[in-house]
């Protein structure tokens, strides 16, 4: 679910639901009479090689916490113990977006780099799949990954009006799948009941206040909490962060007019984020191998190319023969931007394409970037990437009512910020005839004072939640502090040891940064030899991976 820049939208508390659309419920914010779950923590070498020093469990919530003493779901828990259990704070609860991320697998390939050697002492790392993603109760609208990959449109976001009505049929073949299997969790899915979820999750753990990383679309989670729960807010970290009042109802008649997902400017933080790639790499000379003649006007000639006639490569080594599109270039572009460890192999792939004479050093290229972005990196027999994002994003946003408006807003989108109007808005085209609706999501107010700070960190060129949303945070929220990154892609995860530090220790003291605090990157792409660059970058850059949304990994796929 996949994947940045500075305009600042005023802050509106009133805003309008779509035509139709059914009103929140207002029975209440918190987890009512729900039983505490009991957690029985075991080994997870079960899960896979070398998973030794982790322990897994399984947590019993209501589906439904307007009847909690109803019908219950599982979830599944994995947990780094902390390395000096004597020291023990508490736990730091880690969600890293979608929505339809696992927090369980982010914690496996994340978990023993993350923060700073004191923090992994001092707090269990706990990890979660939320309510109905992946080893949690799954919304499962299939019998198979294959059967609902199956039912996607062959493309990877429509370009011309054809391609959208191919589209808008596999939307519609996705959610009435949906309808027809989904189950009570279809209903259930929002932000809000994993907010109410791990309001349990940490009275579990033995926590009298809740320390949370919640990064990309887990910054919303981290805001609907500190709404939800401000008394219960002890250090709440919020990274990578999603406008949201933009994500739930959009300001003034946007509800009616504006798919949510173009309501983020991602298509802004996108293209902003790709000159930065271009400006860099012309200025890395001989460090980037795109970077001969003008950059920025080779890509944007390739890209005209490409979208008149794809092109034809053949593997001279294996015979193999596939054809780029436009769409491919532009999807696997985004994907690149979200993590600058592999712009260097990208400048690669984009030098042989331009070149169109070196198939097989285009094919290798593309092969090696994916396999760097980490892209099959789950190993459950059906993770629902499918129908895990618009299970929970389209059962709380509100969006306009006719599909017209989805083509509309993609077309004047990549107008203005050309190449990514498109994928950043029809990727949630879905929502349009999405079968489920939560009636206790939140639509606001993002308000409260929480009993403590909240750290809120943004990156200047981030392709996917552009810093404008960790302004609004920030602006929003009475009892918080702006941390900026003055970098690239997507979230200050393993990109800056400034922000570690400071992430760090306010993690184990409450301290926030100096306010106005300036973050550098630890590398500049393409100021030293690609070699040198990756190895620094090197173990962050896989980690990284599980923050590409769900649905964008489609897009990087074979």
């Amino acid at each position: 679910m996949l994947a940045a820049l500075v305009a600042v939208l005023a802050a509106t508390l009133f805003t309008i639901p779509s035509a139709g659309a059914t009103a929140p419920s207002t029975s209440g914010s918190g987890t009512g009479g729900a039983a505490v779950p009991h957690l029985n923590w075991g080994s997870c070498a079960a899960e896979g090689e070398g998973l030794e020093a982790f322990q897994c469990a399984t947590a019993v919530v209501p589906l439904d916490y307007d009847r909690p003493k109803g019908k219950q779901i599982a979830l599944a828990l994995a947990r780094l113990p902390a390395s000096d259990p004597s020291r023990k704070i508490g736990s730091l609860f880690l969600n890293p977006g979608g929505p339809g991320g696992s927090g369980v697998d982010f914690l496996f390939g994340a978990g023993p780099f993350l923060y700073s050697d004191e923090v992994r002492a001092r707090f269990d790392l706990v990890g979660f799949d939320p309510r109905g993603i992946i080893r949690s109760t799954p919304l499962l609208c299939f019998d198979s990954l294959d059967d609902a990959e199956a039912a996607l449109a062959p493309m990877q976001f429509p370009v011309t009006r054809e391609e959208e009505r191919v589209w808008i049929r596999s939307d519609r073949t996705v959610a009435r799948a949906c309808a027809e299997r989904g189950g009570p969790i279809l209903n259930h899915m929002s932000t809000a009941n994993v907010a109410r979820d791990m309001d349990l999750l940490r009275r579990a753990v033995g926590d009298a206040k809740l320390t949370y990383a919640g990064y990309s679309y887990g910054s919303y989670l981290g805001t609907t909490y500190a709404n939800l729960f401000p008394g219960k807010v002890r250090a709440l970290v919020v990274d990578g962060v999603l406008d949201p009042v933009a994500w739930a109802t959009g300001r003034g008649d946007q509800a009616r007019t504006l798919p949510f997902s173009t309501r983020l400017k991602s298509a802004k933080g996108a293209y902003v984020t790709l000159q930065e790639f271009l400006r860099l790499c012309d200025a890395g000379g001989p460090n980037c191998a795109f970077s001969e003649g003008n950059p920025k006007r080779r890509f944007d000639r390739l890209a005209r190319r490409l979208l008149r006639e794809p092109a034809e490569f053949t593997d001279p080594t294996t015979g193999e023969t596939f054809v780029v599109t436009y769409a491919d270039l532009i999807g696997t572009t985004l994907g690149v931007l979200y993590d600058p460890a592999s712009w260097p192999d990208w400048a690669v792939v984009l030098q042989a394409l331009d070149e169109q004479t070196s198939p097989a050093a285009a094919a290798a290229s593309m092969r090696a970037l994916r396999a760097r972005l980490g892209v099959a990196f789950q190993q459950e027999a059906y993770p629902n990437f499918v129908e895990g994002f618009p299970g929970v994003a389209c059962s709380e946003t509100h969006n306009p009512s006719n599909v017209g408006a989805w083509a509309r807003a993609a077309r004047a989108q990549d107008r203005q910020f050309p190449y990514f109007g498109r994928p950043w808005t029809w990727i949630t085209s879905v929502c349009e005839p999405w079968p489920g609706w939560d009636d206790d999501h939140y639509d606001g107010p993002f308000t409260h004072a929480t009993a403590n700070r909240v750290l809120v960190v943004g990156n200047l060129f981030d392709p996917a939640t552009p810093y404008h949303g960790a302004v609004t945070v920030d602006r929003l929220l009475p009892r918080s502090r702006l941390l900026t990154l003055a970098g690239w892609g997507h979230t200050s995860l393993f990109v800056s040891s400034c922000v570690d530090a400071y992430v760090s220790r306010y993690f184990l003291t409450s301290r926030v940064p100096p306010k106005g605090t300036v973050c550098q990157p630890d590398v500049v792409p393409f100021a030293q030899p690609a070699a040198a660059a990756q190895a620094q970058q090197a173990t962050g850059s896989s980690a990284k991976a599980e923050l590409i949304p769900p649905m964008l990994r489609r897009l990087l796929a074979d």
